[in-house]
C-alpha cells in the first residue's frame, strides 16, 4: 500500500481523501528539516503547502518517493531540478486560489485608496481623527493590471464591476481576449502614464524581476497606487520608498516581500504602505479546494500511475508513457524555443506531427510543445494548464498530423502566428537524441544546449570574427556555432551555444554589433 506524508498544515479533507483511496497516511505539520529529512525515505508521496522546504538534500533522502504534491501554485519551496534528477514528479493545484487572491487584491485597494488599517488604528486608539484619512473614489478611475491571466482577468472582471476603467499590459493578451474580458491592452509605458491604480499579476521571471523599478517610477502617474499580491520581486523596494517618499506614489499595498517571511522591510512602518503576511491565497474555501486537488491528484498518481498538474513531466496515463518518452523533450524544446524568440501576442498555434511521431497518442506532446512555448512568460503553465490558458486567451490552436515525412524519420514542427509576423521552429530525432532542423524556415541543425544565444543577423562577412571577439573579451566561451540563412546575401540566424549564461551587458554589447539584426539570451 503506498505511503504518503502530509508535512504541512492542510484541511482534514486531505488526510480523509487519502484514506478513502486506500493509502496509508501520516499527518505531521511542523516538522523540522532534520526530521523530515530522517523520515521521507518511508513514503512514495509528500503533501505540501509552504512551509516545508523540499530541497536537494530531502529529494536525496527520499529513496522511496514518487510524487511530492504542493496544495497552491507557487513552487518556490520545491528544488525541481533535484526531484527531477531523483525521478520524483512534481504538481500544484494552479487553479484552487485564483478566486481567493484576486478578492484579495480588490481588498487591498478599497483599503488604500480610504486608509482602512491606519483609520482603524487610529480610532482602536480613541483618537477620532476624522479629518486626517482623507480617502479618494476608485469609480472611473483607471486600473492598469499587469499580467491578465487567470487571476489577473478576475480582478480586471470585479474591478469594471466598480466601475472602474481597466487596462492591461500583457505579451500574451490577444486582442480578442481583451475585448471578450472588457479591458484595453496597452503597452506597459502607457500603462505607467495613464493608471491611477496599478495591480500586479504576472510571475517572478528574469523579465518581470524589479517590473517596476527606479526606472519606471519616473514613467508613473502622479499619485499612482500601487498593489502586489503576486510575487515579491517585481517591485524594486527601495525605489518604491524613495517614490512613496516624494509622494510620487501615493501608497502601496503589499501582500509580498522580495524577501520571505518578511520579519523586516525597508517598507514596514511606512504611514502610506498597507502590508500583509502573503494571505493572497487565505480563505477557507481555497484551502480546502486545494487540499482536497492535491490528494486526489497524488492518489490518482500512486494508484493509477496518471499525471494532473505536473511541473516536470507531461500528464499522460501510465500505458502511453513508454511510447511517449523519445518524443517529450523534443516537444519542450520545440516549444521553449519559439517561446523565448517570442515577443508579441499570440494569435494563432499549429503544431504538426510527421511521420514516426504522428503514431503515437500525440495530445500529450502538443500540451508539452504549449507549455514550453507559453513558459517563459508564465508561471505555472504546466501540460494540463497550457491548453487552457491558450484558450482563455483566445490562442487559436490546431494540431495536424501526418503519417510521411519526406526528409526525417520523425519531426515536430510548431508555426506560431502573433500580431507581427508568423515563425516556425521544427525538430527531429537522431539516435534518439533531438535536434532543432529548421528556423524560420532556414534549414539549421542544432543541439539545444543550457545556455544559448540566438541571432538574426545580415548574411555578410564579418559576424563571426566581431561576434567571437565580443563574446571572448567578456569571458565567453562558445560550445558550438549553428548558421543557417534564407539564400546568400539575406536573412540569416544563428543559435550558439556557451557554458555559462549570457548577461544582459553581454547582451547588449552583441545588440550592438553592425551586422547583429537581434540577439536573444535563451536558457533551456
Amino acid at each position: 500500500m503506498p505511503k504518503v506524508l502530509i508535512s504541512d498544515k492542510m484541511s482534514p479533507k486531505a488526510e480523509e481523501i487519502f484514506k478513502a483511496r486506500g493509502l496509508d497516511v501520516d499527518y505531521k505539520p511542523g516538522m523540522s528539516p532534520e526530521e523530515l529529512k530522517a523520515c521521507i525515505g518511508e513514503y512514495d508521496g509528500l503533501a505540501i503547502r509552504s512551509a516545508t522546504k523540499a530541497t536537494a538534500e530531502i529529494f536525496e533522502a527520499a529513496t522511496n518517493l514518487k510524487v511530492i504534491g504542493r496544495a497552491g501554485i507557487g513552487t518556490d519551496n520545491i528544488d525541481k531540478v533535484a526531484a527531477t534528477a531523483k525521478g520524483v514528479v512534481v504538481m500544484n493545484t494552479p487553479f484552487g486560489n485564483s478566486i481567493t487572491t484576486a478578492e484579495h487584491a480588490i481588498s487591498m485597494m478599497m483599503a488604500l485608496c480610504r486608509q482602512i488599517p491606519q483609520a482603524s488604528e487610529s480610532t482602536h486608539a480613541g483618537k477620532w481623527e476624522k479629518s486626517k484619512f482623507m480617502g479618494t473614489e476608485i469609480m472611473g478611475k483607471t486600473l492598469g493590471v499587469i499580467g491578465a491571466g487567470n487571476i489577473g482577468a478576475t480582478v480586471c472582471d470585479r474591478a469594471q464591476g466598480l466601475k472602474m476603467r481597466v487596462i492591461a499590459f500583457d505579451p500574451y493578451l490577444s486582442p480578442e481576449r481583451a475585448k471578450d474580458i472588457g479591458v484595453e491592452k496597452v503597452e506597459l509605458d502607457e500603462l505607467f502614464a495613464r493608471a491611477d491604480v496599478i495591480s500586479l499579476h504576472t510571475p517572478l521571471t528574469d523579465s518581470t524581476r524589479n517590473i517596476i523599478g527606479a526606472d519606471a517610477m519616473g514613467k508613473l502617474k502622479d499619485g499612482v497606487r500601487i498593489i502586489n499580491c503576486a510575487r515579491g520581486g517585481l517591485i524594486d523596494e527601495e525605489a518604491l520608498k524613495e517614490a512613496l517618499d516624494s509622494g510620487k506614489v501615493a501608497g502601496a499595498a503589499l501582500d509580498v516581500f522580495a524577501q520571505e517571511p518578511a520579519k523586516e522591510n525597508i517598507l514596514f512602518g511606512h504611514p502610506n504602505v498597507i502590508a500583509t503576511p502573503h494571505l493572497g491565497a487565505s480563505t477557507t474555501e481555497a484551502q480546502v479546494n486545494v487540499a482536497i486537488q492535491v490528494a486526489e491528484q497524488l492518489s490518482d498518481y500512486l494508484l493509477d500511475g496518471a499525471v494532473t498538474n505536473a511541473l516536470n513531466m507531461p500528464s499522460v496515463s501510465a500505458e502511453d508513457a513508454p511510447k511517449l518518452a523519445p518524443y517529450m523533450l523534443l516537444a519542450e524544446q520545440v516549444g521553449s524555443l519559439a517561446g523565448q524568440i517570442t515577443q508579441t501576442g499570440l494569435k494563432k498555434v499549429e503544431i504538426e506531427f510527421q511521420g514516426d511521431v504522428a503514431e503515437v497518442n500525440t495530445k500529450p506532446l502538443s500540451a508539452i510543445v504549449l507549455k514550453g512555448l507559453l513558459s517563459p512568460m508564465m508561471e505555472g503553465v504546466n501540460m494540463v494548464s497550457a491548453p487552457a490558458v491558450a484558450k482563455e486567451r483566445d490562442i487559436d490552436i490546431s494540431e495536424v498530423t501526418r503519417e510521411k515525412c519526406e526528409e526525417y524519420h520523425t519531426l515536430i514542427k510548431l508555426t506560431v502566428t502573433t500580431e507581427a509576423q508568423t515563425r516556425s521552429v521544427s525538430g527531429t530525432l537522431f539516435a534518439g537524441k533531438p535536434r532543432i532542423v529548421e528556423l524560420n524556415g532556414i534549414t539549421v541543425e542544432v543541439e539545444v544546449g543550457a545556455n544559448m544565444l540566438f541571432l538574426t543577423n545580415e548574411d555578410k562577412p564579418g559576424l563571426i570574427g566581431q561576434l567571437g571577439q565580443t563574446l571572448g573579451e567578456n569571458g565567453v566561451n562558445i560550445a558550438t556555432f549553428h548558421l543557417g540563412r534564407a539564400s546568400e546575401g539575406g536573412e540569416a540566424v544563428a543559435l550558439i551555444q556557451v557554458d555559462d549564461a549570457v548577461s544582459m551587458d553581454v547582451l547588449e554589447k552583441v545588440k550592438a554589433l553592425p551586422l547583429v539584426v537581434r540577439a536573444e539570451a535563451l536558457s533551456f
